[in-house]
């Protein structure tokens, strides 16, 4: 099995929800509403689920196996990480650049 896309669908800033997020297996499979949550300790993945007639949450999809899940955790992570890095990264770009252009307006109006 390979996660073969992972779109990060949206970025939360505020609670314990971090993202929510799809990702691709194999180029055949689509697996939506991944979360990334952050715990009291660490972010962790919580797979899609619903609730039963009884009130408990059961997970739709998981991986069945600890290594399954360590690499699905991974990957998710690893590009949920990369994603806030790159969103920084262009906020930073954008305030600077609009220094710089308050910079040359107001040597322009001196």
């Amino acid at each position: 099995m390979e996660i073969t896309d992972i779109k990060i669908r949206k970025i939360i800033s505020e609670g314990r929800l971090r993202a929510v997020i799809s990702i691709t297996l194999d180029d055949q499979l689509a697996v939506h509403d991944i979360k990334v949550v952050q715990g009291d300790e660490r972010l962790f993945v919580a797979m899609p689920s619903r609730k039963d007639e009884s009130g408990v949450f059961r997970d739709i999809v998981h991986p069945i196996s600890p290594e399954a899940r360590e690499m699905l955790e991974t990957n998710i992570l690893d590009a949920y990480e990369r994603h806030l890095a790159i969103a920084e990264a262009e906020a930073i770009a954008v305030a600077h650049e609009a220094k710089e252009l308050q910079s040359i307006t107001e040597e322009e109006s001196e």
